[in-house]
């Protein structure tokens, strides 16, 4: 029954929160206690009662009737609640508005911090405990709790309507809340994969919701594609394990083939952004058999068009990470790299040119050790480490890459 319950609740949480939010009149702090307090009385009745018919209608009824209590108590119904009824029971679930859309641009909206984006939504549409958020970002519970408190706050103080923004308004809006759910996806990548199930969670909602935005299917075509690869990623060890070394069979096939084809759709609607353009990239990689195998003259083409569409320093380093694997070879991309400015605090620009220096015959060590006292991870760290030992044993090389410069 606990694993009936948890199912409703990963997938009920965030339409409650979004309903309740419309029904308190946009009283984040009453809705969410009013939820709370329904999948509370949930777990106490469910068990003994069994589950109800419409388990988000009684979910719902539940919260209202809570609501409309703590108002009453407060001697400010009028106020606070709009006049409806409580839903009865007997309500289909399909009844009930689905708000989670305004819920995600409202906890994304550009008024508020990036942090404050992340935490509100793993909060209110994920469902998350303010103590999962903070270890997952290595902060403390208070702080966290902090962060969120001020973030609803600014929604109210600010003014900030709950609703899917205007036409004209979409495009730049839909792209903060891509960036928030793949930014909150690669903080669980590199830590807890927790967060990239929600993630990857949070994006089908969204397509769901929007089924004819191409770049929501192209951001969670590259969630899918890059999660197939994760359980390869590391070794027995902990330590990471570089694309080249992966062992691909225990790449998942399902999630590839799900996240290919959502690439494809969304690419045939001829409106490429930058989220479908690094999925096809995923995909190349994805799919090939092995590096050998790999295109990398159309992954280098991907990342030229990505240029034109979303231009930045990452994307020319890893643009000239392909090209070294092309016919242009390490020295045309050891060029590409020197000429990139501002990641001289980024590891894997270090990496990167120590790489492209051995393969062209020179000394990698500056490179690498700059690299090595960057790294954010101490898997990094190792991982570096144990290329400086290799690079010192064998010395300066030319020729074809054993593997790409970073991990995949």
């Amino acid at each position: 029954m606990n694993n009936e319950i948890a199912a409703i609740y990963a997938d009920g949480w965030g339409r409650l929160v979004a309903t309740m939010i419309r029904f308190t009149g946009g009283d984040w702090g009453l809705a969410e206690e009013s939820a709370q307090d329904a999948f509370a009385q949930a777990l106490r009745t469910w068990p003994s009662a069994g589950l109800p018919d419409q388990p988000l209608a009684w979910l719902t009824t539940t919260a209202r009737r809570r609501a409309i209590d703590v108002a009453r108590r407060a001697a400010v119904e009028r106020d606070r609640l709009p006049q409806v009824a409580a839903l009865p029971v007997g309500t289909d679930d399909a009844e009930i508005p689905d708000d989670r859309l305004e819920l995600v641009f409202t906890c994304c909206h550009p008024g508020l911090s990036h942090e404050a984006q992340v935490a509100l939504t793993l909060r209110c549409v994920a469902g998350l405990s303010t103590a999962e958020i903070a270890r997952a970002f290595l902060v403390s519970e208070k702080t966290m709790g902090q962060r969120i408190f001020r973030a609803k706050q600014r929604i109210r103080h600010a003014g900030i309507p709950f609703r899917v923004p205007p036409p004209h308004l979409l495009p730049e809006r839909l792209s903060a809340v891509l960036h928030v759910l793949y930014l909150l996806f690669n903080e669980g990548y590199s830590g807890d994969p927790r967060l990239c199930r929600e993630a990857v969670r949070l994006g089908r909602v969204l397509v769901a919701l929007m089924p004819d935005e191409p770049e929501a299917m192209g951001a969670l075509a590259l969630m899918l594609l890059q999660d197939a690869r994760r359980p390869a990623r590391q070794d027995g060890a902990g330590d990471l394990v570089v694309l080249a070394d992966q062992d691909r069979s225990r790449w998942e096939p399902d999630q590839i083939a799900e996240g290919a084809d959502l690439c494809e759709r969304a690419l045939r609607r001829g409106r490429a952004g930058p989220f479908q353009l690094q999925a096809a990239i995923a995909a190349c990689h994805a799919t090939a058999p092995d590096l050998a195998g790999t295109d990398w003259a159309q992954i280098a083409g991907l990342y030229g068009e990505l240029r034109k569409v979303a231009p930045g320093p990452v994307v020319e380093l890893n643009r000239a990470v392909a090209v070294s694997m092309t016919a242009a070879g390490p020295a045309a991309a050891l060029r590409l790299v020197d000429a990139i400015e501002g990641l001289h605090d980024y590891h894997l620009f270090h990496a990167t040119r120590a790489d492209l220096l051995l393969r062209t015959g020179q000394d990698p060590a500056e490179a690498l050790d700059d690299a090595i006292r960057l790294a954010p991870t101490e898997a990094e760290r190792r991982l570096l480490i144990g290329r400086r030992a290799a690079a010192r044993r064998t010395g300066p090389r030319t020729g074809p890459p054993s593997r790409p410069p970073a991990a995949g």
